[in-house]
């Protein structure tokens, strides 16, 4: 049982992170409000 509270706080870690490193990425493309569009856009 106390094995799953660090198995939480592990996974919330990496998302955390994970969330954080695509927000840097995304900053340097991003530079306007645009970009959800253009992300649109490439799907097509």
């Amino acid at each position: 049982m106390n094995n799953l509270v660090f198995y939480i706080l592990g996974v919330l870690g990496i998302i955390y992170f994970a969330i954080l490193f695509k927000n840097k990425r995304n900053s340097k493309k991003r530079k306007s409000r645009s970009f959800m569009e253009g992300k649109k856009r490439h799907h097509k």
